[in-house]
């Protein structure tokens, strides 16, 4: 196998896991390609009023959790001087509000804001089926008649329908028929049961997995809503198939957040009267950038737990200016091997294009100017001490240090702050700069050193606007796979062994 054609199948696998990774985030984890990219939320409210009574008073209510399709990106509570606690209980987590003394008029607030995701995937909990105990003392409390007649209804539903799905439908449009059967009318008249209790008596006394849920729609504006009752059950297929206590089986909509699953009680009060739960829904517009840590990585991504998201807020500001250098190397590689332009040093313009990024362009143009004419001023001079390599480099960098300060100095007493970032020059690199501008001048003359020097500043001040693109540092920070692309067309470019764009212009009158 040639290495041309080694480096050709090795760019691609790079560039084709880069790419797979990037897509992959945006389309299933929902991450935006563009930092403006905006999106709908929804901020859902639960709203607890109630009465004190010059008593202890303990409130608790089930608390949701995301589901298939929609993320819970926050959650908040405003709970005034009760103190708030989270019990962890078999059908998941309930809130505790509680306190010594409770008198007058009280609000609570639980709020949790929500994004419709149509790829996220929650951890699911299995419909538990019900228990020989539970079955045989369904309809132990009625009388004769009464369960006779919800056998006849039974055999009735079971003689139209073909399995758990099929049944549930039947049953619940045999309760809400216009005109019931006599069975039907039986067990609607029984004392205390109403048409829900009914199924979910039915249905355990048949030993199909269900459980109750409640929820309500997402969509902008509902005040003082009270939720949804439905029943979710299992297909043979493993998905879920959800039913509504008026129109039987039907299509969850995407927008219907499942605020309780179980039969607990959704809200408990002790010591307080008069209280009322009501919930209100909000919808705003705001960019996806704003939210990607909250809204992305969380404790159940084992994938993106090792992202750039997962360090301190430090670390993360250090790899945004890190994350940009691969793009000024891809520059400098462009600029060198395909176009031709000389620079002084390989990288050494990458490093101005960073600290232009601090300073500003103009400011750090500027600042160079000075430094290094300055520095090579003083070079000439050390020349002719004679003064060996290593004591004249060690010279410049020590002028260098003190040209800094007195334009520090100089910029503050001026007030110009801007250029008080001039600390921000490499003093190292501007040092051996000056050395090599000094000796190329001393062996090549200075047009050379012209052509090397403009040549650097030319790819810096590139390198500067590439680096500087609010686009670019975004995508590079929330997709660092585009770092395999950016090396796959690095090592394909290095293979480039043809003219130079430079080298065409050169040879052009030859072609002539």
């Amino acid at each position: 196998m040639s290495s041309r054609f080694q480096i050709i199948v090795i760019a691609f696998i790079l560039a084709l896991i880069g790419l797979l990774t990037v897509w992959y985030k945006a389309m299933f984890l929902n991450i935006p390609l563009t930092p403006h990219t905006q999106k709908f939320y929804y901020t859902l409210t639960a709203q607890i009023d109630f009465q004190g009574e010059k008593a202890p008073a303990t409130l608790s209510m089930t608390l949701p959790q995301s589901q298939n399709g929609i993320h819970i990106i926050s959650q908040e509570t405003e709970t005034a001087d009760f103190g708030y606690t989270i019990s962890k209980t078999k059908e998941g987590e309930r809130g505790v509000w509680s306190k010594r003394l409770v008198e007058g008029e009280q609000t609570i607030f639980y709020k949790t804001t929500l994004s419709i995701e149509p790829y996220f995937n929650a951890p699911s909990s299995s419909i538990l089926l019900p228990n020989e105990e539970e079955t045989q003392n369904t309809f132990m409390v009625w009388e004769d008649v009464q369960r006779k007649a919800v056998m006849d209804l039974i055999q009735k539903v079971q003689t139209y329908s073909s399995n758990n799905i099929t049944f549930m439908a039947r049953l619940i449009d045999e309760l809400n028929a216009k005109e019931p059967k006599e069975s039907v009318k039986v067990l609607l008249s029984i004392k205390d049961e109403t048409k829900i209790s009914l199924i979910g008596k039915i249905l355990t006394y048949q030993k199909i997995p269900f459980r109750k849920i409640k929820g309500i729609l997402l969509e902008d504006n509902l005040k003082n809503r009270k939720l949804t009752e439905m029943i979710e059950t299992e297909r043979s297929d493993g998905t879920s198939a959800y039913f509504d206590f008026e129109k039987g089986n039907i299509v969850k909509p995407d927008n219907f957040f499942i605020w309780q699953r179980g039969n607990e009680p959704l809200f408990v009060v002790e010591g307080v009267s008069k209280a009322k739960l009501r919930f209100s829904v909000i919808q705003t517009l705001a960019p996806v950038a704003e939210s990607i840590k909250d809204h992305i990585y969380g404790e159940d991504s084992a994938f993106l737990n090792f992202s750039l998201y997962s360090l301190p807020s430090s670390e993360q500001n250090a790899f945004k200016q890190i994350l940009l250098i691969p793009i000024g190397v891809l520059i400098v590689v462009i600029l060198r091997i395909l176009v031709g332009i000389r620079t002084m040093g390989t990288f050494m313009p990458v490093l101005f294009a960073l600290t232009f990024l601090q300073t500003t362009l103009l400011n750090g143009l500027i600042m160079f100017f000075v430094i290094v004419f300055s520095g090579l001023f003083i070079r000439f001079y050390l020349s002719r001490l004679h003064l060996l390599l290593v004591a004249r480099i060690s010279a410049v960098i020590i002028v260098v240090i003190g040209i800094m300060s007195v334009m520090s100095i100089l910029s503050y007493k001026l007030e110009l702050t801007e250029a008080l970032s001039v600390t921000f020059f490499p003093m190292i690199i501007l040092s051996w700069t000056i050395e090599r501008m000094s000796i190329l001048w001393e062996e090549e003359g200075g047009h050379e050193v012209l052509v090397q020097g403009s040549g650097s500043l030319i790819v810096a001040v590139l390198t500067y606007f590439a680096m500087k693109n609010e686009y670019v540092a975004y995508l590079f920070f929330n997709f660092p796979e585009m770092l395999l692309v950016v090396l796959a067309m690095v090592i394909i470019i290095g293979r480039y062994t043809g003219y130079r764009l430079s080298e065409l212009m050169r040879f052009t009158p030859v072609g002539r």
